[in-house]
């Protein structure tokens, strides 16, 4: 040790001494695309977290949303709040089992980067507008995100992360399609990665609920027909009897992710002992997942997300509708709005609507130049004073991308309102 600070190689063995021998330690990293020299006293997943929190894609999350529009209220969750929120659940089961922690946090962090604006309804408009293209996942664009559209470093593309935190970026694809440096094939990513999946689904089952119940979409009385809030309902009255109306579903919200998480750890635990491996590469030949829950609380926890995605769809179109309002210039009153939504509602395809982009000459981009990744940003006009509009006409139908076209808004323009992709 340093006079007063550890080293690298002397993190490496706290590592190999206090974590599980299946955990990925730092030392054991297949490394990174573009070779670099290793950090005096931080390890290769420290490095990776660093990377991630201040990256410009990181900070954007800020104005997308989780469930409700951005600026709908000051405590409802956005991307960034979510991430934070799965980085914190992911190292507390990733300490529980013996795990990198650092490892699974940068998982964490970066797993929605790409992800659309509006949550899965943007994506879903995102992936129509782009069918032409090879479609839009947000998963994907996580990756892409860190090994393309991030350009800090003058040497290479992208945040040039380990192997291990782009393995777990993959979460939804067949991990032996991902081909490893030793040219390998696997089915499963390492534990940390699974733990960052189930933490991400941990959190939005139960922070979806809480700003569901905050906005008065789902209220109580529907959520009481559900066992897994029953029961959290009976033990949080049972410990705190005074408890009522906020108060008590936030509480009642906190045992659910606790009871959830312990579930994930006990039955994670069993698997994990069960199987036999020894090595974080043994974990990766596994035909299915160590990290899991319980089957009695797996078949549970399906109920609410069946609650809770009418929710999410009623919110993410609220907030794509209203978005298009404001972008066109049109109040959103509930009378127009009940229109749009019934138009909407009429022609699905609406959402398809050509994005024409052409340079400040007017002459347009041919298909092959549109660049996936622009940035739109609203323009003052649409929410400036209305004694201001006139001066302002010209700039309603247009704004400026990052990449110096103006983009002719459509339909599905504002998909591209909340960042770079």
């Amino acid at each position: 040790m340093g006079e007063n600070w550890k080293t690298r190689e002397q993190m490496e063995m706290g590592e190999r001494a206090m974590l599980a021998p299946f955990a990925q330690k730092s030392a054991d990293s297949r490394g990174r695309k573009y070779p670099e020299p290793s950090h005096t006293y931080r390890t290769e997943f420290q490095r990776d977290r660093a990377r991630i929190i201040h990256s410009r894609a990181f900070r954007r999350m800020e104005y997308k949303t989780q469930v409700f529009l951005n600026g709908t209220g000051d405590h409802l969750r956005t991307r960034l709040t979510h991430s934070i929120e799965v980085a914190s659940i992911s190292r507390t089961i990733a300490r529980a089992l013996g795990l990198n922690e650092d490892l699974a946090e940068a998982i964490a962090l970066a797993h929605d980067l790409g992800h659309s604006p509006f949550g899965h309804s943007g994506e879903e408009m995102l992936a129509e507008c782009m069918r032409d293209h090879g479609g839009f996942d947000h998963n994907r664009q996580s990756l892409r995100v860190v090994e393309l559209l991030e350009t800090p470093y003058p040497n290479f593309p992208g945040l040039n992360l380990t192997f291990e935190v782009r393995e777990g970026l993959r979460k939804h694809e067949v991990f032996h399609e991902f081909p490893a440096p030793a040219g390998e094939k696997y089915h499963c990513s390492s534990l940390e990665a699974q733990v960052a999946d189930l933490a991400d689904e941990i959190t939005y089952y139960s922070h979806d609920l809480d700003d569901a119940l905050d906005f008065e979409i789902l209220s109580a009385v529907q959520l009481k027909q559900n066992e897994i809030w029953r029961r959290s309902h009976h033990g949080v009255l049972t410990r705190y009897g005074s408890a009522r109306g906020a108060e008590l579903h936030k509480l009642i919200i906190r045992d659910i992710i606790d009871n959830e998480v312990n579930d994930l750890v006990t039955a994670s635990a069993k698997a994990i002992a069960e199987s036999g491996v020894q090595t974080a590469d043994d974990v990766r030949r596994q035909r299915a997942p160590l990290i899991h829950y319980s089957q009695s609380c797996a078949a549970e926890i399906l109920v609410p997300e069946c609650v809770l995605s009418s929710a999410r769809s009623r919110s993410e179109s609220a907030g794509l509708r209203d978005a298009a309002m404001r972008f066109r210039g049109i109040p959103c009153r509930s009378g127009q709005a009940r229109r749009w939504c019934d138009e909407t509602d009429r022609e699905p395809g609406i959402a398809s609507h050509r994005l024409r982009l052409r340079r400040r000459n007017d002459r347009p981009l041919s298909d092959g130049r549109i660049r996936e990744n622009c940035r739109v940003v609203e323009p003052r006009a649409l929410i400036a004073n209305p004694k201001r509009r006139r001066t302002q006409k010209r700039k309603r139908r247009s704004c400026m991308c990052n990449h110096g076209h103006v983009l002719d808004c459509g339909a599905a323009a504002p998909l591209l309102l909340a960042g770079t992709y």
